[in-house]
């Protein structure tokens, strides 16, 4: 039968019978073998390729392996895979491959270029426990402490709107805020002051003496390097009320090690973030009834002592 009589036949087009005849006369019946259709199931990559790229994009960020990325994204390990191995694939196939990994996007932790690993370790294995060990013999407890400054234009959240159409969220085009300082204990005991202005060392040391008239046990303080913490002021006051406190240091550019970031996070979500304040005595408001709730529920505090860097300080 002609070619446009086998078209009709079998029902397809007149191209498709074309392309099988002169694949049939150039190659011979083997070239009529149907072949699996979609995409291939079968994984570009050999297992030490795979292995070698989880661990490039767990170890690594691509600016440090000379990409031009600064984050892991799908077309930064599209790029890697073919500098490193020559193999071109899609954007969509490189999100299998993440996928199949255990890979999924999430926002990163920023860490400071300047924070010392050994210093961290150091504290983990020996410093922190040390200081456990001294709490238990002179019966105090240990509090984390740090501050922070809060701002009316701070936002957190999404809200649904139309696609395409960004919602507009109506506030005040005023900008004021506050700082508060806090301490956290394991046992999910919450301090707070808010006060207006800049943290400087009377700030602290009012905080201070609020917060060893209100616990009846020897206060461990343990807290950043910041300048106020070390201030001579600050010194002389601790040294006069030994008995009551001490303080203790964090490694230097580690807010990961401490539990307190997690209240601040919260703070920051939840009583600012989601709602809008009106004047710099609405934010104070809602700051002042969220950790006093916050205060009311123990087990909320304890919370922040189970995520992974600060699981260490839960004990």
């Amino acid at each position: 039968m002609t070619q446009v009589e086998a078209a009709r036949v079998f029902h397809v087009s007149p191209q498709s019978v074309s392309t099988w005849v002169r694949a049939y006369r150039d190659h011979g019946a083997t070239a009529l073998v149907s072949k699996p259709r979609g995409r291939p199931r079968k994984i570009q990559l050999a297992p030490h390729q795979a292995a070698t790229t989880v661990r490039m994009l767990t170890d690594k960020c691509p600016d440090q392996i000379k990409l031009p990325f600064f984050l892991w994204t799908r077309e930064a390990v599209q790029q890697l895979l073919v500098e490193r191995f020559g193999i071109q694939v899609s954007v969509w196939t490189v999100g299998r491959y993440l996928r199949r990994w255990g890979f999924t996007p999430q926002k990163p932790i920023r860490r400071a270029y300047e924070q010392d690993p050994q210093a961290v370790q150091r504290w983990l294995d020996t410093d922190y426990p040390a200081i456990r060990a001294q709490a238990r013999a002179e019966g105090a407890e240990i509090h984390w402490g740090d501050e922070m400054g809060l701002r009316s234009d701070h936002q957190a959240g999404r809200t649904w709107g139309k696609r395409g159409q960004t919602p507009v969220v109506p506030g005040t085009g005023q900008r004021f805020g506050c700082n508060m300082i806090s301490t956290v204990t394991n046992q999910g005991t919450l301090s707070f002051m808010v006060f207006p202005g800049r943290f400087t060392a009377p700030v602290f040391l009012t905080f201070l003496r609020r917060l060893v008239r209100q616990r009846k046990r020897k206060v461990f303080l343990i807290v950043d390097r910041h300048s106020v913490h070390r201030a001579a002021q600050t010194n002389r006051w601790l040294a006069d009320h030994a008995d009551q406190i001490r303080l203790f240091f964090l490694p230097a550019y580690s807010p990961e090690l401490n539990p307190d970031e997690l209240l601040n996070h919260d703070v920051k979500a939840n009583a600012v973030g989601r709602k809008r304040a009106a004047s710099l005595d609405d934010l104070v408001t809602n700051l002042r009834g969220y950790l006093r709730s916050t205060q009311r529920q123990p087990a909320v505090v304890q919370r922040y002592f189970r995520k992974p860097p600060v699981q260490y300080a839960a004990r």
